[in-house]
């Protein structure tokens, strides 16, 4: 196998991949909290997960991958104050206060998710555990924290204190004041968090109050039981740094002694004009809304490859319409290359993948390989990494009248008549196609 390597955000250094497992990889992306639909902001994140999971495929390894399902526990800021999101859901939807009710709306949003990386093809994980299905297991590492004495109970709930774990804050090398989480003045330190937050009407049987599992305790447990512990690989936004993921580190090695994962790698933020895309900005923008507007959601892969994953990405229509562009024109092109294939570039192609997936200078080879005219075998090869579909070519229903034209400016193209030929060329393009003279003949496509 060639070496792999990946920027880690717990070490702040390149490093090679080296598996738990030879052969295999495990690995665990933070899902989205279902209470409403998914923004492309958002979907950043998966795109990423997804290329780093078919970059392992393209070098034969075997993925066990987990994207959990937030269903429970999110309170409005990643901290331990305002409003849980679910229950947030409910009221704006006029549906009763009740954990089924609560279920009935994460399994809606939770199948339009789906959808969202269907049409952004993205591979489907080994595993998409619900927090709501591990209550037990959330039950039995609190307990486990609680029988090691890291952890205190004040009104609201049971807290692990950070002060008995002296590395928290070392992924991202994040100081005290960067990863402030509420300030709520019975907890002990403003860093502690909630491993279980009570509430006697609404919530869960424990041994120690009915209530909701903290937020970071569920990706905790579920990491564990299906990846075990420590596991390979873990992704998110980087807006997962400086709380959630520290306090995923806190509480397991506190709890089992041992690390969590091996590798943390974070995704940027997607920029729009205010900042960040995020719902609590008002600012986000859903996969429905390009389809709406004529953007085919492989274009959003496109653009998200033509960046790294690790640099932020400055969206606007514009940019979104210059992309797909770019990857119909690209899918075109594949389509009247050669099958020759030039080893050669299947080398290149690794060494930049493998380099902590080096997607914008890959998406450049291919196209250095396009205007070489052939190679079409091998870049098809490499769209198991990149996973634009280069191979589908749109299907065009061309009315009975078009076609008449096109076999018009055929003959007068073939005669020589090319005044005629863009007399028809026009009409049309008045019936809203473009016309294309390529070496394979004329082609079609829609305006």
């Amino acid at each position: 196998m060639t070496d792999i390597y990946l920027q880690n955000t717990l070490t702040g250094e390149k490093q090679k991949f080296e598996p738990i497992e030879t052969g295999k990889v495990s690995m665990y992306n933070c899902g989205p909290t279902v209470y409403d639909y998914a923004h492309i902001g958002n979907l950043r994140s998966y795109v990423f997960a997804d290329t780093l999971r078919r970059m392992f495929e393209y070098n034969t390894y075997q993925v066990n991958q987990v994207i959990n399902i937030t269903d429970i526990g999110h309170l409005s800021g990643d901290a331990d104050d305002g409003e849980d999101k679910m229950t947030k859901a409910l009221k704006l939807e006029g549906k009763p206060l009740t954990l089924q009710a609560m279920r009935e709306v994460a399994n809606f949003y939770f199948e339009k998710f789906k959808e969202d990386l269907n049409s952004l093809n993205i591979e489907t994980p080994e595993h998409f555990p619900f927090a709501s299905d591990h209550i037990k297991e959330d039950i039995e590492l609190i307990q486990t924290l609680i029988d090691k004495s890291y952890t205190y109970t004040i009104s609201d709930g049971i807290y692990f204190d950070t002060q008995k774990f002296p590395t928290y804050g070392k992924l991202g090398n994040i100081s005290g004041d960067q990863s402030r989480i509420g300030l709520n003045p019975e907890k002990k330190n403003f860093r502690d968090f909630a491993l279980w937050k009570f509430n006697s009407s609404l919530g869960y049987e424990a041994p120690f109050g009915k209530g909701f599992p903290g937020w970071h305790i569920e990706c905790s447990a579920m990491s564990k039981k299906y990846l075990s512990q420590p596991f390979d690989i873990h992704t998110g936004g980087i807006d997962h740094i400086p709380v959630h993921h520290n306090d995923e580190i806190a509480q397991s090695e506190a709890a089992y002694d041992k690390p969590l994962a091996n590798y943390w790698l974070h995704n940027a933020f997607l920029i729009v004009d205010s900042g960040k895309m995020a719902k609590s900005e008002g600012n986000f923008i859903t996969l429905n809304s390009l389809k709406e507007k004529g953007i085919d959601p492989m274009a959003l892969r496109y653009f998200y490859l033509t960046a790294h994953y690790s640099s932020p990405v400055n969206f606007s229509w514009e940019a979104l319409e210059g992309a797909q562009n770019a990857w119909k024109r690209l899918k075109e092109k594949v389509s009247e290359l050669k099958d020759d294939t030039d080893e050669t570039y299947k080398e290149e192609f690794l060494k930049l993948i493998n380099d902590d997936l080096d997607t914008p200078k890959a998406l450049a080879l291919v196209w250095e390989m396009v205007k070489g005219g052939k190679n079409k075998k091998l870049i098809l090869e490499f769209d198991k990494v990149l996973g634009l579909k280069l191979n589908e070519t749109e299907k065009i229903e061309i009315p009975e009248e078009v076609q008449k034209l096109i076999k018009e400016r055929d003959k007068a193209r073939n005669e020589k008549d090319f005044a005629k030929s863009d007399e028809i060329r026009k009409q049309i393009e008045s019936h809203g196609f473009e016309v294309m003279d390529t070496a394979a003949g004329t082609k079609i496509e829609k305006k």
